[in-house]
């Protein structure tokens, strides 16, 4: 690219590319990208300004930070691209975002979105009806959020609202789309591997406690 900066070398592209990622505070998509760009005189643009070409400067940026070492990396969220610190810093993010736990949600609220994602588009009576206990403030809470919309009315008497999940959902779990959600077989797995843990860290802890009543040495 021409553009120069006090005389300096060229900008590129994928400085360019990491300089909005970087700034955004909405996963950016390529199409999005490509408007940016827009701007451009079409003999100005360089080969890279292409849906192809993006990725491509994506897929180099990220290969650049882990080569380098880099806490952070450009991920996929929501149908854009945003950049997002290693899994592996999560905890040391948590201890200082001390805000989140304000904005936890709650089990109630866990258990309605769970609900509507898996079952949307779904009512509020279908809802209530699984959960069993009235779901209005519940609702009204993932509507601030934006966590669920409403996207219709349902074909029955009464035409009932439907509700269903919003990007800011995908954003606030980190899943590209609901193809992501894991399977309800996947689900009974993963709770059952917990239990299995639990209960062998109880039988261990038994263990050891019968080994020092009878004058032993835990292992």
């Amino acid at each position: 690219m021409s553009e120069r900066e006090g005389g300096g070398k060229a900008i590129t592209v994928r400085e360019i590319i990491e300089a909005l990622l970087f700034a955004t505070d909405e996963p950016l998509a390529v199409k999005q990208l490509l408007e940016i760009f827009s701007i451009l005189e079409e003999g100005e643009k360089p080969r890279e300004v292409t849906p192809d070409g993006i990725l491509a400067c994506i897929e180099e940026l990220n290969r650049a930070y882990e080569h380098e070492g880099r806490a952070f990396r450009i991920v996929k969220v929501a149908g854009g691209y945003q950049f997002a610190t290693r899994p592996e810093f999560g905890v040391w993010l948590g201890k200082m975002v001390t805000e989140k736990s304000r904005r936890k949600l709650s089990v109630s609220a866990l258990e309605t979105l769970a609900i509507i994602a898996y079952k949307q588009p779904v009512t509020k009576p279908e809802v209530e009806s699984i959960r069993g206990v009235n779901a209005d403030y519940v609702l009204h809470t993932l509507l601030e959020r934006n966590l669920v919309a409403i996207i219709g009315r349902a074909a029955t008497p009464g035409r009932p609202l439907l509700y269903g999940t919003t990007k800011e959902f995908l954003k606030h779990f980190g899943i590209n789309d609901l193809s992501e959600l894991p399977k309800p077989r996947e689900i009974d797995e993963l709770m059952a591997e917990a239990e299995f843990e639990v209960e062998k860290r109880m039988l261990q802890e038994l263990e050891e406690k019968r080994k020092i009543e009878e004058g032993g040495e835990p292992e």
